[in-house]
């Protein structure tokens, strides 16, 4: 199972339309679950504080935490899917977070089990959802030995 939980709503159709498509085609590899959770203005030490409580309401132990951080690991998109798949062998709860416009939490920061980053770049957060599921998509490919373009 593959959780994402994201602050944030998602608000343009076309970008909706992608996610709907991404998990319909994800649907033939894993169940997957989006969890939308709502993105605060506050000055950033509240908003991080609210945002983090939301995240933990979220999160159960068994789960592998994967926090999408711009200082976190990098990996081709084989390496990736390796790497989802030895993730796989040893826990089959995987959870992507995906933060707020102010990062995540530090408390949140100390709990995951690793950082992954998808580049030096910094992509709108609803976008970048649509990024992850294609990713998880082609990892998903990759591992059955299926093809995908390049």
């Amino acid at each position: 199972m593959i959780k994402i939980i994201c602050v944030g709503k998602i608000k343009e159709e076309y970008l909706k339309d992608a996610i709907k498509e991404y998990l319909k085609r994800l649907s033939k590899y894993t169940k997957i679950e989006i969890i939308e959770l709502p993105d605060y203005s506050y000055d950033i030490k509240k908003t991080l504080e609210t945002e983090r409580d939301s995240i933990l309401k979220c999160l159960k132990s068994n789960e592998y935490l994967i926090l999408l951080d711009i200082n976190g690991n990098e990996y081709t998109s084989r390496e990736f899917a390796n790497h989802l798949e030895k993730i796989r062998d040893i826990n089959s709860n995987i959870t992507f977070l995906i933060g707020g416009s102010y990062g995540v939490h530090e408390d949140i920061k100390k709990i995951v089990s690793e950082k992954i980053s998808f580049s030096k770049l910094t992509f709108p957060h609803q976008l970048f959802r649509v990024i992850l599921l294609e990713q998880i998509y082609r990892s998903f490919k990759i591992i059955n030995h299926e093809e995908y373009h390049k």
